[in-house]
């Protein structure tokens, strides 16, 4: 794995911003491609593999959670535990998820896993893949995002009746631009689809349905709103009480993996597996490892401690639900840089990835999107 540097090409911006990409240096840069990482294909295979075997080992933990009543490490109300168990059982579709690896070429590691709302899913997709055709057109990169998800979508089609989806998300630039990506992935595979924000979603009491704007039940419904705030602000109780006569997608046994006490759960179910770190509900005798909120974004509330000794700490709002343990992982450093390779599952399949880099070790919303190649 090699950091290479680059040219920021001719009207960047420009061109970002007419393939919908806005966001592109909002606070700060944000999309950089003054440098990019060229990967071997023996690396790609590493990434490949791990991913469809961790997105397998993920699944069985789901029934493990369940089979051993694990909602209090998790953080689930009661109300709420059911609802999950049917989604399960009733195999609701998942899109998408997107593991986030350490790997320095040949350790690759679990850090987390982004089950229920990932995002820097159009700029892994489309962005990266329109700079390598103007720049490299002779080169490859690990991405097959786009067809990937509207294969996917055109499977669900034999499933999903009636074919029109809502897509719900906040207003903000970031959320719609990736709720409007995924929406034209499902329209591409015939799906009528439609964006509401997610603050529009209407209730009927009486009837005890899901509604929009023009009194339409919604029976199908795409969110980018984690679950921790759906139960956190009362949506949740209306879920229950709907009984999956709307269908969320993603469903709701997704927020068990999306949550930091998903890595201790591996780690008791595959204790010394090459892929994941020693992770625990309690310190144990680590002394080199981050502590993580159960539910956290964007690294709030994450801290890094060497030797038992803090040496780094995000703020935020998160943690009250409790923390997780896990042993510290060296990124690569690239003078100072040091990224987070994003694995896109889609579907049930490895799909692409995505480079996050940040000038610190813990990853936040303020590091930045660098392209890769396949070299």
């Amino acid at each position: 794995m090699e950091r290479i540097q680059s040219q920021f090409r001719k009207n960047w911006q420009h061109k970002l911003e007419n393939l919908g990409f806005g966001y592109h240096s909002l606070d700060g840069l944000y999309w950089d491609e003054s440098h990019y990482y060229q990967l071997s294909p023996e690396e790609i295979n590493i990434i490949e593999g791990a991913t469809a075997e961790l997105w397998q080992m993920c699944l069985a933990a789901v029934d493990y959670i369940i089979e051993k009543n694990l909602w209090d490490k998790f953080s689930i109300p009661e109300w709420f535990r059911n609802y999950i168990i049917m989604s399960w059982e009733e195999d609701h579709p998942s899109i998408y998820g997107r593991f986030d690896f350490g790997f320095d070429g040949k350790n690759l590691k679990l850090l987390e896993f982004n089950a229920d709302t990932p995002t820097s899913l159009y700029e892994g997709s489309v962005i990266q893949w329109y700079w390598l055709q103007e720049l490299f057109p002779y080169k490859d990169q690990f991405n097959s995002i786009h067809e990937k998800l509207v294969g996917y979508w055109t499977h669900l089609k034999n499933y999903m009746n009636p074919h029109h989806i809502y897509f719900a998300s906040l207003t903000n630039m970031e959320d719609v631009t990736n709720v409007e990506y995924m929406r034209d992935c499902a329209s591409q595979a015939g799906f009528d689809t439609e964006f509401i924000p997610v603050q529009d979603i209407g209730w009927a009491e009486d009837v005890s349905e899901f509604i929009a704007g023009d009194r339409s039940v919604m029976e199908y419904i795409f969110k980018l709103y984690p679950y921790e705030w759906i139960l956190a602000d009362g949506f949740g109780e209306k879920l229950v009480k709907n009984g999956f006569r709307s269908q969320w997608i993603e469903p709701a046994w997704k927020i068990l993996l999306s949550s930091k006490a998903i890595l201790p759960v591996l780690w008791e179910m595959y204790p010394g597996h090459p892929y994941l770190l020693e992770s625990y509900f309690e310190p144990r005798d680590l002394k080199d490892f981050v502590k993580k909120p159960i539910y956290s974004r964007e690294g709030a509330n994450v801290s890094i401690h060497k030797n038992n000794i803090q040496v780094e700490e995000n703020d935020g709002i998160y943690g009250k639900e409790g923390f997780i343990y896990q042993q510290l992982f060296e990124l690569p450093d690239f003078g100072g840089n040091y990224p987070v390779i994003g694995s896109w599952v889609i579907g049930q399949e490895p799909a692409g990835i995505g480079i996050r880099e940040s000038v610190h070790l813990i990853t936040n919303n303020q590091s930045r999107f660098v392209p890769h190649l396949i070299g």
